[in-house]
């Protein structure tokens, strides 16, 4: 179950930039470590339903059913747009003032949370994955596919905090011009952007 291969493999995984990577960058680059606290936890928080709708089969009848799916996938595509658009049109400067609020924090915590929920190919992604860990003669796969999606999830936070970090430090040292604050955001909106270009093209 919680072999070598497992950790490695989904170490690979979870260190490949994606939506909750640049999400959680992204704010961490404007708003500093908190903010990237409260970003990687909304998103590990959203690849939950995900896992969940593996260990109980719904991804598959997600992935049947082109409706459900199709449906599913541009809510997302809808909502990276959305993000890009408000990027794209936020003109405040970079805090260097301190933590973010609590309130703020919630915010961009249920952005990020939203951000992987409404991705389809996440349910799918772990459908396959999860279930090539699980021996065959186990006589409790449902728990071991628990506690292989919990590794997941802790191993995701951590990574993605990390990411954060690393943003953090990089803003503090060489981010304090408006003009490049300025240009940041734009990349990020394109990014965003970017995102769900990808997403829309996305086949099942």
């Amino acid at each position: 179950m919680l072999t070598m291969e497992f950790l490695l493999t989904a170490l690979v995984v979870v260190l490949i930039p994606g939506t909750g990577v640049i999400f959680t960058v992204t704010y961490a680059l404007i708003q500093g470590r908190s903010a990237a606290f409260y970003a990687a936890l909304g998103c590990t928080a959203g690849i939950v339903p995900h896992l969940v709708a593996s260990i109980f089969g719904l991804a598959a009848l997600l992935h049947v059913s082109a409706v459900a799916f199709t449906t599913l996938k541009y809510l997302g595509v809808l909502y990276l747009f959305y993000l890009a658009v408000v990027m794209w049109k936020d003109n405040q400067g970079f805090s260097f003032d301190g933590d973010t609020e609590s309130g703020e924090g919630w915010r961009i915590a249920i952005r990020a949370m939203l951000a992987n929920v409404l991705n389809p190919k996440l349910s799918i992604f772990f459908l396959a994955f999860l279930p090539q860990f699980i021996s065959p003669a186990s006589l409790t796969p449902v728990m071991e596919m628990m506690v292989l999606s919990s590794v997941f999830m802790l191993m995701t936070f951590v990574v993605f905090l990390g990411y954060g970090m690393l943003a953090s430090g990089f803003r503090n040292a060489v981010m304090r011009s408006e003009r490049v604050q300025r240009r940041m955001k734009k990349t990020f909106a394109a990014a965003f952007a970017g995102l769900g270009v990808n997403l829309a093209m996305s086949e099942r």
